[in-house]
């Protein structure tokens, strides 16, 4: 199951990355359906908190006319920021699910894990690692571009 939604978070990834933007994709469920997507918007609409999980949450949390997401799972395809992390334990989110490592960002893993800080009221369970590999080879991809193209 993580790996079908996975896919589905992959298709937001490749939505950004077509628009030049970092290609980044989430999806959230529900009840076994996918109520909200987001990808990458950063640099469209010139906000730092366009991120692909912050605007799915939005998406969600207007789906279900509820701040709480509880009951959902989140799937993206690179391990959340710390502002993304946030946003997740505010939003009651259940479960996340994600594809690569951010070896400089990474609030689940890799720089930190602040879901192991104490004193929260909310800790999600957490999977990484899901479709890893195709996770990161859409950011390696995207980045050894851009890196060509400035250097031309």
């Amino acid at each position: 199951m993580n790996e079908k939604f996975m896919v589905e978070a992959i298709k937001e990834a490749k939505k950004a990355e077509l628009i030049d933007e970092v290609p980044i994709g989430c999806v959230i469920v529900k009840d076994d359906k996918i109520i909200a997507r987001g990808h990458n918007l950063r640099e469209s609409k010139q906000r730092s908190t366009a991120h692909a999980e912050i605007i799915a949450i939005e998406k969600a949390c207007r789906k279900l006319k509820s701040w709480r997401l509880e009951g959902c799972s989140l799937y993206v395809t690179l391990e959340p920021c710390p502002m993304c992390s946030g946003a997740i334990l505010q939003s009651r989110i259940e479960h996340v699910v994600y594809g690569a490592k951010d070896p400089k960002g990474g609030c689940m893993e890799s720089c930190m894990n602040m879901y192991e800080v104490k004193g929260f009221n909310h800790y999600p369970d957490v999977i990484g690692g899901v479709l890893e590999d195709e996770c990161g080879a859409l950011l390696k991809t995207f980045f050894k571009r851009k890196r060509e193209e400035k250097s031309k």
